[in-house]
């Protein structure tokens, strides 16, 4: 059952990625069984050119909320497939690796790898076990430009003191195929929880001005046919894998041809 709504996106306070996405006007919402998925993103600016590309912002979070009283599902693996408008380019910005954040502070991964940030973003879990927590129950992440089993990656980076001081790097793994949704970033979850938890919520907002090259790490162009000024495109479809169950969601976004 999907059904589109307006919703105040809000994990934690005081992040970029929370900033981006409460300006967010819609929100696709899919429901199986006793799980409900929130999906949500932005495009920004809107106005881009219709041959060539240009920067842009790329905002998309998801919240995961539980319809009965026992806990929702774990999310073991989460796949976002971005629109081929858009384009990634990780050899614009240097490479950060895991053993450069991993195990880390926020101010040691931001010491190592400053050069190779491309945005920010939030989560927020739910931690069962503390004992046997292998991740923080919420907090500010960092997003790395990096590389993970030999393909391009952004390296999530996350840093929390409760229940006990704790980092993480969630590596979101870049795909590229051919179709309308060509850029596929794909993240395993379940090692990150464990048994201890499960993740209610995550954010990332990647900036295209990132890097000191010519060339942007991410750029869009607007898919307007010849002789239109403006286009409705699928901008990003995410699965959200829960073992047993899969959910999917896909966001229509709209651009203006600029010029």
């Amino acid at each position: 059952m999907t059904r589109r709504r307006r919703w105040a996106f809000s994990l934690v306070s005081s992040t970029i990625a929370l900033a981006a996405l409460a300006a967010l006007a819609e929100a696709e919402v899919v429901q199986m069984g006793d799980v409900r998925v929130t999906f949500e993103g932005s495009l920004r600016p809107k106005a881009l050119p219709r041959s060539g590309s240009a920067p842009v912002r790329v905002a998309v979070g998801a919240k995961i909320t539980a319809l009965k009283e026992a806990d929702p599902p774990k999310l073991q693996k989460i796949s976002i497939a971005i629109n081929s408008a858009g384009r990634f380019d990780p050899a614009a910005v240097p490479v950060c690796t895991m053993r450069d954040i991993q195990p880390s502070t926020t101010q040691n991964a931001l010491r190592a790898c400053g050069p190779s940030l491309v945005g920010a973003g939030s989560f927020a879990a739910k931690v069962l076990l503390p004992q046997e927590s292998s991740f923080p129950a919420g907090g500010k992440l960092y997003a790395f430009n990096g590389r993970y089993e030999g393909k391009p990656a952004i390296l999530a980076h996350f840093y929390g003191t409760e229940p006990v001081p704790t980092s993480f790097t969630l590596p979101f793994v870049m795909t590229t195929r051919k179709g309308e949704l060509g850029t596929v970033l794909t993240a395993a979850l379940a090692k990150a929880t464990g048994k201890g938890g499960y993740i209610t919520g995550l954010s990332l907002d990647l900036d295209g001005s990132s890097g000191s090259g010519k060339t942007p790490y991410l750029s869009a162009a607007c898919p307007a046919p010849k002789g239109f000024g403006s286009a409705t495109f699928p901008f990003a479809k995410a699965t959200f894998n829960f073992g047993k169950r899969t959910l999917q969601s896909t966001l229509t976004r709209n651009c203006e041809v600029r010029g």
